[in-house]
């Protein structure tokens, strides 16, 4: 004789069924939940600076002159005060080195005060990036003259300028310093992009080793980009504009000079001429309009005025 279920069995199994549906729906969601959730979190964290520079008008020429001005000009007064300051110390004797050490770090402690204030747009990731360089850079520059402003009298200029170039938070000041520039000079091509619909040697940028062809292949704001990765690169940190270096490059490659020197890479050029002091601040100015006649550059000063 079969047995036959009760109703509180078919009330049990039906409530089984229930309960093991739901845990099962439960299981998944909580699953695809999760996995949405990570999704997110990876791009959070992966996109939003490409994303940043997709957008339209992100490397405007508005924001290119706005970061010049508030940020980069600031950063060149120092660094031309730094320069003129350690070329007194190494050729004039008598010098009060206590007060040009003193006077250097009341101008780095003004230009870090006036680059900790200034803003930068979301919208640029590039120049916000140089911008913290600058302004971490101008805070070590300050550090480093303070300490030595007690003991520069008391030591010859040739060995207090050789201990100032030794010294850790010089080296660190220098090297953000020229990370900004390059992160600068990034930015001006992405500038370029906006307006071109195909900017001459953009994706040589990054190669190693360029030749003269490679170079040739490039429009000036892609120079200049190429020379300020090697100064990076080799922490050739001096007064030139990475412009004044590329028009040597060209006059080198021109005149037939880099081949006589066998120097058969652009990185070999801009060293030799750096190493000779044959680039000078104000060499660009001078041969632009030889050189440079029909290239479109943004509205910057430091391509039109010696600053």
């Amino acid at each position: 004789m079969e047995s036959r279920l009760t109703r509180t069995d078919y009330i049990f199994s039906l409530i089984l069924v229930f309960m093991l549906v739901c845990v099962a729906g439960a299981f998944f969601f909580g699953f695809q939940i999760g996995q949405n959730r990570a999704e997110a979190e990876f791009l959070a964290k992966t996109t939003p600076k490409e994303e940043a520079a997709a957008r339209p008008g992100a490397y405007d020429q508005q924001y290119l002159v706005s970061f010049y001005h508030t940020i980069y000009a600031p950063y060149r007064e120092f660094t031309n005060r730094w320069f003129d300051k350690m070329k007194e110390l190494e050729l004039q004797n008598g010098v009060d080195a206590s007060a040009v050490m003193k006077e250097l770090s009341k101008s780095a402690d003004e230009k870090y005060s006036a680059l900790a204030n200034a803003a930068t747009s979301d919208t640029s990731p590039l120049l916000g990036e140089a911008h913290q360089n600058l302004v971490k850079s101008m805070k070590l520059f300050a550090q480093t003259t303070k300490q030595y402003q007690s003991k520069a009298n008391a030591m010859k200029p040739g060995a207090l300028i050789d201990e100032i170039d030794g010294d850790s938070y010089t080296r660190e000041a220098k090297k953000l310093a020229l990370q900004a520039q390059q992160q600068y000079y990034a930015a001006i091509v992405k500038w370029n992009e906006t307006i071109e619909a195909e900017v001459k040697g953009v994706k040589l940028l990054g190669l190693p080793n360029l030749t003269a062809k490679d170079w040739s292949q490039m429009n000036l704001n892609v120079k200049n980009a190429a020379v300020s990765s090697i100064m990076l690169k080799d922490q050739r940190f001096g007064p030139q504009y990475p412009q004044d270096l590329t028009v040597r490059v060209d006059e080198m490659l021109s005149n037939g000079q880099a081949k006589k020197m066998n120097l058969n890479d652009i990185e070999s050029i801009v060293n030799v001429l750096i190493d000779t002091n044959a680039a000078r601040k104000g060499d660009y100015l001078s041969s632009k309009e030889k050189w440079y006649s029909g290239e479109t550059i943004p509205q910057l000063p430091f391509f039109y005025e010696n600053k």
